[in-house]
């Protein structure tokens, strides 16, 4: 259904009429239904019986089963809810607030550092934002479903390029094309370290389904140690290459700073949708290979001696990273014993060691760092490392206590997370057209004022540059500040969303982490419950200094005094290109910001939907509590 949606869409694209006389939320309209009738799909699928026990197809490359469709049903769910919050315009010609939607009206008219000429119709945009959200849509599906390291990485590839245009699909933005491109050197370098490790497990086994994988491993015995060794070494690879694409710490540097300069409608896909697909495959491998590292001495004995000596053919020198080591084999052999014990001790899981020290990295950065703040996308990025911390710990216990917890704490982070975003998009909106209205009233009150560009922060005859092509998004906390008292039904939404990120009951953020913790004491991981409760109620200190900017009083300064004194000064210098420009801008504004964003009655029914169900869980739990435990139930049975 998505590929023969894309197929459709790029025949729509190649039709220039077609996506001049379309208003850009057709598309997105059409891409939601799309997705939706693909989540429906997933559904309908699950009452097939013997997809209970997993169906292999195309040659194995793909394993569909009732973990996969309902993970898939939740994600196009997820996608189709993202796609409400694109601008709407309530004028005729459809116009947008990232671009004008007609580029060839008044062409060659400077509006700061931008000319109209310059700016795509908003109809074609339309498509390209459709068309890249299905691509990556399709990627994250195909990846949950892989069963081969060739479709996972072809997978993890096909999500990551629709992400890397995503981030720079307004390209007349500067912040925006830096954000793309930092991305994309960053993935690919996490990308090249998957395709690392996939190559190192082909090397060792010769292998690459992954279900002959997992019975290598499972009846793995010492007389092919180091095969498993490296088979479990590519492995490990694998794993840090996606902890990167999560923004796992130490892996996170790039994300803060994708997520602050990528528009906002653009960060709200890729704090979210990338996220499900990822953690769900590292479940699935986590749980299916379960690699036990037993290094005692049994089984690192003779290790380095036995492969030096049937492979390297070398009697006292070995070749070691290119470089010539004059060291007997039996020091070599002690001294790799002795690594490997280091890493990994006795009878300890490589894997839950990995995910605990990610884990614990990510609650103290996400925590620590995010104090510093004062930029809302900054500060949730922080965020999301924080909350990846929780779910790493309860995917390195790996029970089935766990990975239900786990399951849960996925679907309360997607669901808050976005109605959060929701929110923060729709204040945008609201603030936006009032500062427009502000502008157009200044222009048309001072015709006379020479330098009223220069008062208009680089605009011509009252029109910002960056309204007029790419909309100014929320970008600090302080633009919060007494939004309380203008738009009380959203600051009180995303407080509430706020206060269950924070973990604060009885909201659904709170029983969230309440499971994680309690299936981490239930494990023995007593320190990391302990640091995980600390971090938790560090954190939100930063939530509730969103919280207090919200319902802060605007102060009274002597702005607009200071202002109108500047526009006196300026009154008798006038000229007739000012009048010219003046004349321009009435009409501009009348043609395409007259009445400027409105929010869309579903955005607005989303965003009360989804206060309500997070402040009235508690009350109904079981739909999403039995969901995830029969989930839980199946991966472990199968």
């Amino acid at each position: 259904m998505i590929f023969l949606s894309i197929l459709i869409l790029i025949v729509v694209k190649a039709q220039s009429s077609i996506t001049k006389n379309l208003r850009s939320e057709g598309f997105t309209r059409i891409t939601t239904i799309v997705l939706l009738i693909s989540g429906a799909l997933c559904f309908n699928g699950l009452y097939i019986k013997s997809l209970g026990y997993g169906v292999g197809i195309y040659s194995g490359l793909f394993h569909i089963t009732p973990i996969s469709q309902v993970i898939e049903m939740f994600l196009m769910i997820i996608g189709a809810l993202i796609l409400v919050s694109w601008p709407v315009s309530s004028n005729a010609n459809g116009a947008s607030p990232y671009y004008i939607a007609n580029a060839n009206d008044n062409a060659g008219v400077k509006l700061g550092n931008e000319s109209l000429s310059d700016l795509q119709s908003v109809g074609s945009k339309g498509v390209d934002y459709s068309l890249i959200v299905l691509f990556s849509t399709l990627g994250s599906c195909l990846l949950i479903s892989s069963s081969d390291l060739v479709s996972i990485y072809l997978s993890i590839e096909l999500q990551s390029f629709g992400l890397y245009i995503l981030a720079t699909l307004y390209k007349d933005s500067e912040s925006a094309t830096s954000a793309g491109l930092k991305y994309f050197l960053l993935g690919g370098l996490s990308s090249c370290i998957i395709l690392l490790g996939s190559g190192l497990i082909y090397s060792f086994t010769g292998l690459t389904n992954l279900e002959s994988i997992y019975s290598l491993i499972s009846v793995g015995s010492h007389s092919y140690n180091f095969v498993l060794f490296g088979t479990s070494l590519g492995l490990i690879i694998v794993f840090v290459g996606f902890l990167f694409k999560i923004a796992a710490a130490p892996l996170h540097n790039w994300a803060p700073d994708v997520y602050d300069e990528s528009p906002t409608i653009v960060t709200i896909w890729l704090t979210i949708m990338p996220k499900i697909g990822i953690l769900i495959l590292l479940l699935e491998l986590t749980t299916n290979t379960n690699i036990n590292f037993f290094l005692d001495s049994n089984l690192t004995e003779g290790l380095a001696f036995s492969y030096i000596n049937n492979n390297l053919n070398l009697s006292d020198n070995v070749w070691l990273g290119g470089l010539i080591t004059l060291l007997p084999l039996h020091s070599l052999n002690e001294i790799l014993n002795s690594s490997l014990n280091l890493v990994s001790g006795s009878n300890t899981e490589i894997l839950s060691k990995l995910f605990l020290i990610s884990s614990f990295l990510s609650l103290i950065v996400g925590t620590v760092v995010g104090l510093a703040q004062n930029r809302i996308k900054r500060l949730l990025a922080y965020s999301t490392i924080s909350h990846v911390g929780f779910i790493l710990l309860a995917l390195a216990i790996n029970t089935e206590q766990s990975v239900d917890a786990l399951l849960f704490y996925i679907i309360q982070y997607s669901i808050t997370n976005l109605n959060i975003f929701l929110v923060i998009i729709a204040l945008s909106y609201i603030i936006n057209n009032s500062t427009n209205n502000t502008n157009n009233t200044n222009s048309n009150n001072n015709t006379n004022n020479k330098d009223n560009s220069n008062n208009n922060s680089g605009t011509v005859a009252g029109l910002s540059s960056t309204r007029f092509g790419l909309i100014t998004d929320i970008r600090y906390i302080s633009e919060f500040k007494s939004q309380f008292f203008s738009n009380p039904l959203l600051s009180l939404s995303l407080s509430i969303c706020l206060f269950s990120m924070a973990g604060i009951p009885p909201l659904i953020g709170f029983f969230s982490k309440q499971y994680v913790l309690y299936s981490a004491v239930q494990g023995g991981y007593y320190f990391m419950s302990l640091v995980a409760i600390v971090v938790s109620v560090i954190s939100a200190s930063y939530y509730i200094k969103v919280v207090k900017v919200l319902h802060e009083e605007l102060e009274v300064d002597n702005f607009t005094n200071t202002n109108n004194t500047e526009i006196n000064t300026n009154t008798n210098k006038n000229t007739t290109e000012n009048l010219d420009n003046n004349k321009l801008s009435s009409n501009l504004n009348n043609k395409y910001f007259n009445s400027g964003l409105v929010l869309s009655n579903f955005h607005s029914y989303l965003i009360s939907s989804l206060t309500l169900a997070i402040l009235l869980f508690i009350l109904k739990p079981s739909l999403i509590l039995n969901s995830t435990q029969v989930l839980s139930l199946t991966l472990f049975n199968n």
